[in-house]
């Protein structure tokens, strides 16, 4: 895939079956760079295969369908191009969708009442005076913010304290009601306030802490939300369930009594009544303790108010724990990160467990009906396509990735197992490119460090590939998916096994396999992988460039600068300013002689700007050969989620710093942005 072939990659929603378990509606979503922006519809998918999919809608950006529970409707989120998503609405047996909110901010989340005749969305709520409220004054203009708590901004939303997430709930227009037609001449002139023709939304919750991730409870009368709600943990990472009544009233925190579920990251009520399902994971003592452990499935129960846990140890259902789903017959469907791969599990309150889909591949979504289960998945040949779970396995449904696989066919990442210098077995995959070696090789790390690569298509490798690189990318110490010894054993030693896992990993692969040129390497990587770049490589020298992205560089500056820097540095490296400057890049930034190039986003609020600016200006100083690119209006998210064209052109300064330095045929240096 070429850097101009970005528009090409449609990633899926979570899908949502229909309640008579025929058929599925999901959003199919892709960058486009006529408008600059991602655009997508929603679509219609029977589960027989009986007819091709359909598109459903034709907005600009069409996104989360759901049905409600009897089948009557089909809610979605509506964005306009300049606009902010808003909740809308259309019979599922078809017609004209009507937008029904018209948030300031937006609609975050949203969920359907049992009885289908309301639903609950949160949505942050703007301090008067702020964020557009009052006509006239800008951003520039407005009141000074008098900040009292350490998590007062969050990368992309920006500042929170003044923008709280929270819930609201309104009443399902009735189908056949009268469409509002604005008023003209004498009747206009009369009207002190012209109506809106919206359903009221009523709020429900306020005060300084976010309501989020809504869900109903079986009867409809309470809505759950989770949040940080507790005043005296204000400033740790603990989070709990909330209760709050469906027509108005207090909000009560579920009290689940289990320090191991100190973090809730989503809840669901059982079809009965009779408890809770609770995806959470532990905090240590300091209630910031949030490394390396995995998130666990709980079951709470309202007969006795205990709280036990029912996942095995070997599941960490972390990767999308808002995924959580629990199906008729009261099992709760969760998806379990492992090995490079995420898989479809299901569980009972007894702790009883069954896989329903596992394999080379990762499950992003899902969501059941009657006896259907449907995941959304992404495998080595396509980034989103939607499949049925069987007992044989999965019935693939759609064929989203075909004009993907028309414009470049996707080259199949190679599983590998390597080995670090401690004997420890390293996963990880190698993707080649499709012509004869000898290749240069780019050893590409990946963020986190709490996360996974897997053998799923990935844009990066892709790209990389198809310019004529052997991409090399592993799993090492302190990643997700390998048990949490793996996970926790850089917490205070960064930069230690985690960085002879990666170069044992790259050791491996060039013994391994032939086409290899050993002498012509580089390195990159994005966040932590940006961390473990410059430490790479001002401990090790075979590398002729490297690219250090969004990157984690100075612990002790991150302390007070990063939206996460009041616990993140801390919690890995220790607090004490000799071991932050035992495992910070920045302390040794005079070791490094490799010509570096530092991308960064003017918004990044995850790794701020000053980490590259520094960075950057040190190796400058020293006469190293270094480029800083900077991309405005971007955010810690460029590469995944940034504008189109911003996308594309990180791509093509890439391949000009690798051209430059580690020059192949398909990428000699000439211009890359046609093709």
């Amino acid at each position: 895939m070429k850097p101009a072939q970005l528009d090409a990659i449609l990633t899926l929603s979570t899908p949502s079956v229909h309640a008579s378990g025929t058929r599925c509606a999901v959003a199919a979503t892709r960058p486009d760079f006529r408008a600059d922006a991602p655009v997508g519809q929603l679509w219609e998918v029977q589960l027989d295969g009986s007819r091709k999919p359909r598109r459903l809608t034709r907005g600009f950006r069409d996104t989360a369908p759901r049905y409600s529970p009897d089948g009557a409707w089909l809610a979605f989120l509506r964005a306009a191009p300049e606009g902010r998503a808003q909740l809308a609405i259309v019979e599922s047996a078809g017609g004209e969708p009507r937008v029904i909110t018209n948030r300031l901010l937006g609609i975050e989340q949203f969920v359907w009442s049992p009885d289908s005749r309301r639903i609950a969305f949160t949505s942050r709520e703007p301090e008067q005076g702020r964020y557009g409220s009052i006509e006239g004054v800008g951003p520039r203009a407005e009141d000074p913010r008098l900040v009292t708590r350490l998590n007062y901004r969050v990368n992309g939303p920006g500042y929170t304290a003044d923008q709280r997430v929270q819930l609201f709930v309104l009443s399902v227009p009735d189908a056949d009601e009268e469409p509002l037609v604005a008023a003209r001449g004498r009747v206009k002139a009369d009207e002190d306030e012209a109506p809106s023709g919206l359903p009221e939304a009523r709020q429900l919750t306020s005060g300084a802490v976010d309501y989020v991730l809504p869900s109903f409870s079986a009867d409809g009368r309470s809505i759950y939300t989770v949040s940080a709600f507790a005043p005296d943990a204000i400033d740790t990472l603990t989070t709990r369930v909330v209760r709050t009544p469906a027509d108005g009233g207090e909000s009560i925190a579920v009290d689940l009594a289990a320090p191991e579920a100190a973090h809730v990251e989503s809840v669901a009520e059982a079809p009965d009544g009779s408890g809770l399902f609770v995806l959470a994971s532990q905090l240590g003592e300091s209630g910031t303790d949030f490394v390396g452990w995995g998130t666990r499935l709980f079951w709470h129960s309202f007969d006795d108010g205990s709280t036990a846990q029912i996942s095995v140890a070997d599941d960490d259902l972390g990767e999308a724990p808002g995924a959580l789903r629990v199906d008729a017959d009261g099992r709760a469907l969760v998806l379990a990160r492992r090995r490079g791969a995420v898989a479809l599990v299901a569980y009972v309150r007894s702790g009883g467990r069954e896989v329903l889909a596992d394999g080379a591949f990762v499950v992003t979504g899902v969501d059941s009906a009657g006896d259907a289960v449907v995941v959304s998945v992404a495998d080595a040949t396509s980034p989103g396509e939607l499949a049925v779970a069987r007992a044989t396995g999965l019935g693939r449904l759609t064929d989203f990735g075909a004009r993907l696989g028309e414009v470049a066919e996707p080259l199949v990442p190679r599983e590998f197992v390597g080995q670090s210098a401690d004997g420890t077995p390293v996963h990880g995959w190698v993707v080649l490119p499709a012509e004869e070696g000898p290749h240069p090789v780019l050893l590409n790390i990946h963020g986190g460090p709490f996360a996974q690569y897997t053998g799923a298509w990935f844009d990066e490798a892709q790209v990389y590939a198809r310019a004529g690189y052997a991409v090399v990318m592993c799993n090492p110490r302190g990643s997700a998916g390998y048990g949490e010894d793996h996970a926790r054993a850089i917490k205070g030693r960064m930069g230690t096994v985690d960085f002879e896992d990666v170069l044992g990993f790259l050791d491996s692969v060039l013994d391994a396999l032939p086409g290899l040129d050993r002498e012509r390497l580089g390195v990159m990587g994005g966040s932590y992988g940006g961390y473990l770049t410059a430490w790479t490589i001002a401990h090790d020298h075979r590398f002729r460039a490297a690219i250090v992205e969004r990157g984690f560089l100075d612990p002790a500056s991150f302390v007070g600068s990063a939206d996460i820097g009041w616990f993140f540095p801390g919690e890995y490296t220790g607090w004490s300013a000799d071991e932050m400057r035992a495992q910070s890049p920045m302390a040794c930034v005079d070791d490094v002689a490799t010509p570096t190039l530092v991308i960064h986003s003017e918004e990044d609020w995850r790794c701020p700007i000053e980490q590259a600016q520094r960075f950057y200006t040190a190796l400058r100083l020293r006469g190293i050969d270094t480029e800083l690119l900077v991309f405005p209006g971007e955010n810690h998210e460029l590469s995944r989620s940034g504008t189109p064209h911003h996308r594309r052109q990180r791509f093509e300064h890439i391949l000009r710093w690798w051209a430059r330095h580690l020059p192949t045929s398909a990428n000699p240096g000439e211009d890359m942005t046609e093709g």
